[in-house]
């Protein structure tokens, strides 16, 4: 697997050197003021258009790339491309796009985009700052992260048609009811990885992923449309069936009951006032407990540590939990935090994560 270690100058505590690409000069302007306020950044350059930037990155060598999407003579999504196909680095995407156009987000995301954030439609110069808080630590933590060059991209999916055919009569995963993914920043790519080969007889997944309402149903939709399995945004009620996953709707929280016979269905709620992401991932895994060793957590990359908690319940009640390893995590941090409190049985680079979360072996003998 291809892929770049965290900035050296970010690990030794030098300032993390940005280069800002944005076709406003307004936008430039803003930007590295934001940025240049903040003394662990430094910004050592900005450029109108992905031309320009080329050639700047060339000189410069930043740590971190703030990228807008709609630019003259290549769109950022086209840069992008090319930059985690020739020279991956951290990048954030910032743009208008990403509240208005889903699905450009998240194809960001998919090619390697650290984050994003969402740049202000109206009254610009003074919603803008009210984002310099997440601007500057969003920066700040991409240039930690661990970028994955394009060679990582996900293999193409069996045809949803071809792969049921062949599959579905398969009762190779009945030791299982239900599996449950967790991730956050770098989970958009992770969990596709992942999805991409799974076999369309498995057991039915459920996942929460730090995203915004907006974009939860047209991260499914995405995944549907390039895998074998069946992928919906979560429906209170819907049963969780072999084959089929579900992800959680951004701002509800999202659980996993038992119907009349015992077989696991989803469950939306409210979330609790005052956790910082809602779903919570802890939340999801609480609910897994229910179906002790007959369910699997797997908690992939992001910044904090939500999941943790749950991912140690679950482990407690003998069920097999499975953390992302540091050196293929972007953000080696909920899965960090899980490994320091024992709630892991496994930690494993992502590529080997597919085929253990499946694995019939009792939860003992999987951590030998």
């Amino acid at each position: 697997m291809s892929g770049s270690e965290p900035s050296s100058r970010a690990q030794q505590g030098a300032r993390i050197r940005v280069l800002v690409v944005d076709d406003s000069a307004l936008v430039r302007e803003m930007l590295t003021g934001i940025l240049s306020s903040d003394p662990e950044i430094e910004v050592v350059g900005a450029a109108p258009d992905p031309i320009i930037a080329r050639e700047k990155i060339k000189v410069l060598s930043p740590d971190v790339i703030t990228l807008d999407v709609e630019m003259p003579h290549m769109n950022g999504i086209d840069f992008l491309e090319r930059i985690m196909r020739l020279r991956p680095m951290p990048v954030v995407m910032i743009s208008t796009l990403t509240t208005e156009g889903a699905d450009t987000t998240l194809r960001a995301l998919e090619l390697g985009a650290v984050d994003y954030v969402a740049k202000p439609t109206r009254r610009l110069s003074e919603s803008i700052v009210g984002l310099s808080e997440e601007i500057c630590t969003k920066v700040k933590t991409a240039a930690r992260a661990r970028v994955r060059g394009a060679s990582a991209s996900r293999p193409p999916a069996v045809k949803k048609a071809e792969a049921v055919a062949g599959d579905a009569a398969s009762n190779r995963y009945a030791h299982l009811d239900v599996i449950g993914i967790g991730a956050s920043t770098g989970g958009v790519e992770a969990i596709g990885e992942i999805l991409a080969a799974v076999p369309p007889d498995a057991p039915g997944i459920v996942i929460v992923q730090h995203l915004p309402g907006t974009f939860t149903g047209r991260f499914a939709a995405r995944l549907d449309s390039s895998l074998p399995l069946a992928v919906a945004e979560a429906r209170d009620g819907a049963p969780i069936l072999p084959g089929t996953v579900h992800i959680g709707r951004g701002g509800r929280d999202f659980e996993v009951a038992k119907d009349d016979n015992g077989r696991p269905v989803c469950r939306l709620a409210d979330g609790v006032p005052g956790t910082i992401h809602i779903p919570s991932i802890d939340r999801l895994f609480a609910s897994l407990v229910r179906f002790g060793k007959r369910s699997t957590g797997v908690l992939l990359t992001g910044m904090g540590r939500d999941g943790a908690a749950g991912l140690k319940a679950m482990r407690d009640a003998g069920a097999l939990t499975i953390a992302q390893d540091a050196a293929t995590s972007v953000v080696y941090g909920m899965p960090r935090v899980a490994a320091e409190a024992g709630a892991a049985v496994l930690q494993l680079p992502l590529p080997r994560i597919a085929s253990a979360m499946l694995d019939p072996a009792p939860s003992e003998e999987r951590g030998q």
